[in-house]
């Protein structure tokens, strides 16, 4: 099989497309060959090792795995004896461990794992892009926060993987949303339910005015590429309003620890969704796929390349500001 392998740390020419023997389900696995997958920055991250805190994941000299990606979204080709749930010619959608395996053709995936149908409304890429900015936009509005009619919420990093679908789990749950986000994004997230824009690169939504005192105040800010701090954003939030990002820093982990037990007051959270236990995550993913399924949640693509421009990919989502999510296509 041919897979996308980075065997060091490194820029996006590290990257290159390999042949790697076929892997052979054990008794509990299933080998589904993978038609799409995506690229965002925890990936550029992965192939990186940068920033520091990557490579407590993904390892400390050097990839642990060089085979990076963390959806798979294709049909079965193979069952261990063992495997009861899924069958040949199954269609699927899959989250790999620690983000790490699922830009190859083939791929092993555990029958106990995050893998759940994937419904026939949708498209492997479809599921592919489901199963990546939703997969942290869900639990951060769900578990972090309370998002219901009326809440206001501010999204920070609005147009790329995440922040699309933070933007329409928020607005879906009938939240004032305002969303922050360049030139590019800022139609998309409109379009996606936003009832407020803010173009970056016009106004700084975080910095202190003279008219500080009378602007609107968020119940929840949701840095979705660390692109500020809580120390920044204190000033915007309600008095119970919460400050969430992705992106751990050694100011958030304290706040995160801080206010951990608080039942009121402005808090910090900062959520590492790729560690969550493995129900939680396929509980996450089925739901994200029946959002999709049912119109409620849109794929948003912002380019797709074939395994053959991988390392293109990787370029444009360390260099580009995406409109949505970068699909690696396979097969």
């Amino acid at each position: 099989m041919r897979a996308a392998t980075a065997p060091v740390y490194g820029g996006p020419d590290v990257v290159r497309v390999s042949t790697l023997p076929d892997p052979v389900p054990g008794p509990h696995d299933l080998l589904v060959r993978n038609r799409a997958s995506t690229l965002a920055a925890a990936g550029v991250a992965a192939r990186a090792g940068s920033p520091w805190f990557a490579r407590l994941a993904f390892g400390l000299r050097r990839p642990r795995s060089p085979v990076l990606g963390g959806e798979v979204a294709g049909e079965v080709v193979a069952v261990g004896e063992e495997v009861t749930r899924f069958a040949v010619g199954d269609r699927v959608t899959a989250l790999t461990r620690m983000g790490a395996g699922a830009h190859a053709e083939l791929v092993l995936v555990p029958d106990a794992s995050a893998v759940v149908p994937t419904p026939d409304a949708l498209t492997d890429v479809d599921a592919a892009v489901l199963a990546a900015g939703p997969l942290t936009a869900l639990p951060f509005l769900t578990d972090h926060a309370t998002v219901r009619p009326g809440t206001r919420v501010l999204v920070v990093g609005a147009s790329g993987c995440v922040g699309t679908a933070a933007v329409q789990v928020a607005a879906h749950a009938g939240a004032h949303v305002t969303a922050v986000t360049g030139p590019r994004g800022l139609d998309l997230a409109r379009a996606l339910g936003a009832a407020e824009v803010v173009d970056r690169t016009v106004r700084d939504v975080t910095a202190p005015d003279a008219d500080d005192a009378g602007r609107p105040r968020y119940d929840v800010v949701f840095d979705v590429a660390g692109a500020s701090s809580y120390r920044r954003c204190r000033h915007l939030l309600a008095d119970d309003g919460v400050y969430l990002t992705t992106v751990p820093s050694a100011g958030i982990l304290w706040r995160t620890l801080w206010t951990a037990r608080r039942a009121h007051g402005r808090r910090g959270r900062v959520a590492f969704t790729g560690l969550r236990p493995t129900d939680l995550q396929r509980a996450t993913l089925h739901d994200a796929l029946a959002r999709g399924a049912a119109g409620t949640l849109r794929a948003v693509v912002d380019r797709a390349y074939p395994l053959d421009r991988v390392a293109d990919a990787h370029r444009h989502v360390e260099h580009e500001h995406k409109a949505g999510t970068v699909v690696v296509t396979l097969g």
